[in-house]
């Protein structure tokens, strides 16, 4: 099957425009017999439910939560990236996108991330209307800060807690569907298997997790919302519910799986202090606005601080090496993910790393809370030479500006950030990756859309921060909806989908099969048993630094681990009741395939790009080396029955906007 991307021809500038004039739609009178079905409910699946439900279409949305608020967006901190220009420091539509592309390393498709651009500063518009609290300066306008890499200030911000504050936005908008009987909300429900019809997503096969009853659900079009797959790795900043199921069990029936191995490790989050843990929190990239990173410069003093013998805080400042900004003195603190968390990486290798396992840098606000403590003292008409009276207004701000993060890190530190420099270390976090879709949001199965993180399109090899939360709500308040409707425009006399169809019997039949497979097995292991091996291997041999003999084993190991899986997992319980160790089970299945597709993906890519770094291929000066020439293009795996014979399908992305160059943030 030829990949279409379906990108409508003009100018970069007008293509979205001109493509929404003259695209199908279809009649409000009509949009009421038109059901569609929407899985998962955070930033991108409730923004498109009750879009889609106000534009009078019937909506059916899932999610294995207990409440569609609890959707992982809430986790999103730092804020949403919007093209306004409030602050007059030069940003446009057209910068937002270049920082995308560029930031990107130049693996996005130029059309989606322009239309990304374009939107952006409607979503802000949007939410201030449903009254999302976003923060603003002393004269009532909207703040902004700025975010890594980029060089202004386009970030909205809702103090630490910005996805959460988005995420009420849209869920008070669902709520207000529900109440009129738009949409038919269905919790503590999991997608376990697409239904297709004469070649079209006609439904799902859902299982209820509190009886255990499996579900059939039609429609007449269905929408994969459920985020990105970064727990394949068992450890990562995802909430531990999060996971690939809904994505890969579309993808085994046509949809085509992109870029798998572009994978984002934040740089920005505590350090994994041990066997013992189950996942790992994020630290906010925007406390890399007034947080500057550093190590010791000397060997013996990073060996005194990880034996307890020296303090950082009695570490003068010519001994400390402030290695962004050293090395990267155009963007200092504030490059881009990929590339602070491999210099993190390099430093810790160093022996320069700061916790007792060596895996730790520190992100230090001494000097930001002296610079606005002396700023607030000239305002307020006080001392600016007071030391302590600096220090304690200076605290004031920072504590206004990220106290529920310093608090967050207290309580799992037991360590007061105000006094002592936070200790950061990279870890998986946002995945690019996901299901290839067109410029309509359509994956390879006609009438199954995929939006938000759950498709590929718009971040290429690496996200800019603060951009995640800006595309779920683009997708689903401002895209989707048109190009929904160009499709459902052909069905508006189709009528009601039966559900007694032999496809539906079929799905569930093979649900069935799988779940009681897992029920009856046999075995010795608990199903953490093999995701925390599975994340052993993704992390050492998948992970930050790959090459190919590495990813050669991890290929060979994780199919020898999935095999295991299968002959050796203990699932307790019933199938016909409440049951988490059989929900984990079928989602742990699905990561040992994707693990697998991922190591292979990430070994036919013989370059380095954004979150991809091959070992083999880096400069002289530890940077991702790309190659155009020969990698310029989306990867897109046709599944063929398991992940070693899954077929690769190349869209080439063209670059007319901008020049291809290698990436630099000097």
């Amino acid at each position: 099957m030829a990949l279409d991307s379906k990108i409508p021809n003009g100018p970069i500038s007008t293509k979205w425009t001109d493509y929404k004039d003259h695209i199908n739609l279809v009649n409000p009178a009509n949009k009421r017999n038109i059901d569609v079905i929407i899985v998962g409910t955070g930033l991108a699946g409730g923004s498109a439910a009750a879009t889609l439900a106000e534009l009078g279409y019937n909506v059916k949305a899932f999610c294995f939560q207990d409440s569609p608020r609890r959707a992982h967006s809430i986790a999103a901190q730092g804020g949403i990236n919007a093209a306004k220009n409030y602050q007059g420091d030069g940003d446009s539509v057209f910068r937002l996108f270049y920082d995308t592309v560029k930031g990107g390393d130049y693996r996005a498709r130029e059309a989606n991330v322009h239309r990304l651009a374009e939107v952006s500063a409607n979503i802000i518009d949007q939410c201030v209307a449903q009254g999302v609290p976003l923060a603003r300066e002393y004269g009532g306008l909207l703040d902004n800060r700025s975010f890594g890499g980029t060089l202004v200030s386009r970030t909205f911000y809702a103090k630490g807690q910005t996805g959460q504050q988005l995420l009420l936005g849209a869920y008070s908008a669902m709520n207000r569907q529900i109440a009129r009987g738009k949409i038919q909300m269905f919790n503590r429900h999991e997608m376990l298997d697409l239904v297709v019809v004469n070649g079209k997503a006609r439904g799902i096969i859902a299982r209820n997790l509190v009886t255990g009853e499996l579900e059939r659900h039609s429609a007449h079009a269905v929408v994969i919302a459920s985020g990105g797959y970064g727990n394949v790795f068992f450890l990562s900043t995802n909430a531990m519910g999060s996971n690939a199921t809904a994505a890969w069990k579309i993808h085994k029936k046509g949809a085509y799986f992109a870029n798998p191995c572009y994978t984002q490790i934040h740089p920005t989050c505590i350090p994994v202090s041990g066997d013992h843990q189950s996942k790992l929190t994020l630290m906010s990239e925007s406390l890399r606005n007034d947080g500057r990173i550093w190590v010791p410069k000397k060997l013996e003093d990073a060996q005194a601080i990880r034996e307890g013998r020296l303090k950082p805080t009695q570490l003068a400042e010519e001994d400390r090496d402030y290695y962004l900004e050293r090395r990267y003195p155009s963007f200092g603190n504030l490059v881009p993910r990929d590339v602070a968390s491999r210099a993190a990486k390099e430093r810790c290798d160093a022996g320069f790393g700061v916790n007792k396992t060596g895996e730790a840098v520190y992100l230090d606000f001494a000097s930001a809370i002296m610079r606005y403590g002396k700023e607030q003292a000239k305002i307020k008409g006080l001392d600016p030479e007071d030391a302590a009276l600096v220090k304690r207004l200076g605290t004031e701000v920072i504590e206004n500006k990220y106290g529920n993060l310093f608090q967050m890190y207290e309580k799992i530190v037991d360590e007061n950030p105000y006094e002592t420099p936070m200790m950061i270390y990279p870890a998986v976090h946002y995945t690019m990756g996901g299901i290839w879709v067109d410029y309509n949001l359509m994956t390879t199965v006609e009438g199954c859309y995929a939006i938000g993180e759950a498709n590929f399109s718009d971040h290429g090899a690496n996200r800019l921060g603060a951009s995640a939360l800006m595309q779920g709500l683009a997708d689903g308040y401002f895209v989707l909806p048109y190009t929904i409707g160009d499709y459902l425009a052909k069905d508006i006399r189709t009528g009601k989908i039966s559900t007694d169809l032999p496809e539906f019997e079929e799905a569930e039949n093979n649900v069935r099969g799988q779940l009681e497979r897992l029920i009856n097995n046999n075995g010795t292991h608990t199903v953490d048993h093999f995701h925390k091996k599975l994340g052993k291997i993704m992390w050492d041999k998948v992970g930050m630094a790959r090459n190919a003999q590495g990813l050669n084993e991890a290929i060979e190991e994780i199919a020898a681990l999935r095999e295991e899986f299968y002959r050796d997992v203990k699932v307790p319980g019933s199938m016909n009741s409440f049951n988490q160790e059989l929900e984990k089970a079928m989602r742990v299945a699905d990561f040992l395939e994707l693990g697998e597709l991922f190591a292979k993906d990430a070994l036919h890519r013989n370059e380095s790009c954004g979150g991809h770094f091959r070992e083999e291929y880096q400069t002289e000066e530890g940077e991702a080396q790309r190659d155009d020439e020969n990698f310029a293009y989306v990867a897109a795996w046709e599944y063929k029955g398991k992940p070693s014979e899954a077929v690769l399908h190349k869209e080439q992305l063209v670059f007319e906007n901008v020049k291809l160059v290698q990436r630099s943030y000097k």
